[in-house]
């Protein structure tokens, strides 16, 4: 159905919660984004990337019905309607009224479109939260006025319904550097002067997913800064628009070449788009800097302050739709080929189901158990959350692998929307029907499963799976650290020690 964004912009005047039209009116600027050795001069008029500012432009509008609403914005304090990331949850039932929102915007795109605005607007909230940690010592204007520049800053998202991407890691020259918790000055995104203004930075920042189509750019401390003198340059937080002069997107190949819903029904919607980011001497004002100068406090930010919670809280809800989805397809691929009998294949579809209901339970488990926090806001539980990131990267590639296993050769053997409409057409018709399907709805959902399974835009969602939160070993090695194992321990050492 067409959308009336005129009608819709109407309606909605000098609210928080922006319209499709206006988000994409906000891209029409003077961003330097470049890809295939040009630069764009509209990233929403580029092929291959424009309809993925479509989309996030529809999800925008959604946020406008009456059948979404009430599930994925709430009335702020200010009488300002936004949208649900940005509440601050003083409840379980806020919790779980959070967890519901991130779930639909998830099943918007079964989960294959990765950082909706939710992602980032719920680490936000739990910064802005957090003005004691970000008040404590540090260099520039001081750290009473660090915290009040990210309150400044999320009323200002909150409000305007910005649309954030953001940057953590550091390029590394020397792998063992890297691992030490140090930067190369080479590569590395550092300060390179302060003014009384604010501070200039030059260097370079790896992965930002949707940057080129995002209004504002996040840029974080790694939590692997060594906390050290040598490290104070790298060590800083914060926000800037995308159209800054001398930021710079440098975008990888694009997934989305063109082709029909029909022939790519998710790489023509969902391409989301990374790029690596270069700083050239960028100028930073005091009021978009939240941290500065202390590497021993930039490395506890995200656990600190929360928001590492409260974004694997979105991410579970997300990785909830998208292992849906999964069972789904393989479910709908059955049915249709008349394999759903067959014990093999059944067996095979149940280890998906199997994956999917871990993940509604952990999900569960950690809303059920949310808590107040040290900052006066509840939270889930961490420890199934944890559980959750951990186990999916896992999961993911062992879905891909069984769909891949499910539709073996029907993956490539699909011809074209267009071969329905050629001189081919009663072949194609009369050669590719199945026992409980006609031929253009098998080839439909067999394009489908290929774009999940073995295109380029599939394999990049399975690689992004493994690396989500970092590296597997990494995440694995954190878990483990902060695994409540004492009183499991004691329980050991009470038997050995018990007559």
């Amino acid at each position: 159905m067409a959308v009336n964004r005129e009608s819709i912009a109407k309606v909605v005047s000098g609210n928080g919660i922006r319209t499709g039209q206006q988000y994409l009116e906000g891209l029409r600027d003077d961003r330097e984004v470049w890809t295939g050795g040009k630069r764009i001069a509209d990233v929403t008029a580029e092929p291959g990337m424009g309809r993925g500012a479509e989309t996030l432009a529809l999800f925008l509008d959604k946020q406008h019905s009456a059948e979404f609403q009430d599930s994925v914005t709430y009335m702020a304090d200010d009488n300002t309607r936004c949208a649900m990331a940005f509440k601050a949850p003083k409840s379980v039932e806020d919790i779980k009224a959070r967890g519901a929102a991130y779930y639909e915007w998830a099943k918007w795109s079964n989960g294959m479109f990765g950082r909706t605005p939710d992602y980032k607007n719920a680490s936000l909230m739990a910064f802005a939260s957090a003005p004691d940690f970000l008040s404590q010592g540090v260099k520039g204007p001081g750290g009473a006025a660090m915290a009040q520049n990210m309150a400044n800053f999320y009323d200002y998202v909150r409000t305007n319904d910005k649309v954030l991407t953001h940057t953590l890691v550091n390029p590394a020259i020397n792998h063992a550097q890297a691992a030490a918790g140090k930067y190369s000055a080479k590569v590395a995104l550092q300060v390179v002067k302060e003014t009384d203004e604010g501070i200039i930075v030059n260097g370079a920042r790896l992965l930002a997913t949707l940057g080129p189509l995002a209004d504002e750019i996040e840029v974080f401390p790694s939590t692997v800064l060594k906390g050290s003198d040598e490290n104070i340059p790298f060590a800083f937080a914060f926000a800037i628009p995308i159209a800054t002069p001398g930021l710079k997107l440098i975008c990888r190949d694009t997934y989305d070449h063109g082709k029909s819903h029909f022939d790519a029904p998710l790489s023509s919607r969902y391409e989301e788009m990374d790029a690596v980011v270069i700083f050239e001497n960028v100028f930073v004002p005091w009021e978009r800097v939240f941290m500065y100068g202390q590497p021993e406090l930039c490395n506890q930010a995200f656990n600190a302050t929360n928001a590492v919670v409260h974004m694997a809280h979105q991410v579970a809800c997300s990785k909830l739709a998208k292992s849906e989805f999964m069972v789904g397809l393989m479910c709908a691929i059955a049915k249709a080929t008349g394999r759903d009998k067959d014990l093999y294949t059944k067996g095979l579809i149940a280890e998906v189901m199997q994956m999917t209901e871990t993940v509604r339970a952990l999900l569960f488990s950690s809303e059920a158990q949310a808590h107040p926090d040290q900052h006066g806001n509840f939270i889930p539980l961490r420890s199934p959350l944890d559980t959750s990131r951990n186990l999916f990267p896992k999961m993911y590639p062992r879905m891909v692998e069984i769909l891949q296993l499910l539709g073996s050769s029907s993956l490539m053997a699909t011809p074209t929307e267009a071969d329905f409409s050629n001189d081919l057409a009663p072949d194609v018709e009369q050669y590719f029907q199945l026992a409980n399907l006609e031929s253009k709805d098998r080839v439909a959902l067999y394009r489908l499963a290929h774009d999940v399974a073995v295109s380029g835009f599939g394999n990049r969602q399975a690689l992004y799976e493994r690396f989500f939160f970092g590296p597997p070993a990494l995440m694995a090695s954190a878990y483990f650290d902060i695994y409540s194992k004492d009183s499991l321990v004691d329980r050991v050492d009470s038997l050995l020690s018990s007559n």
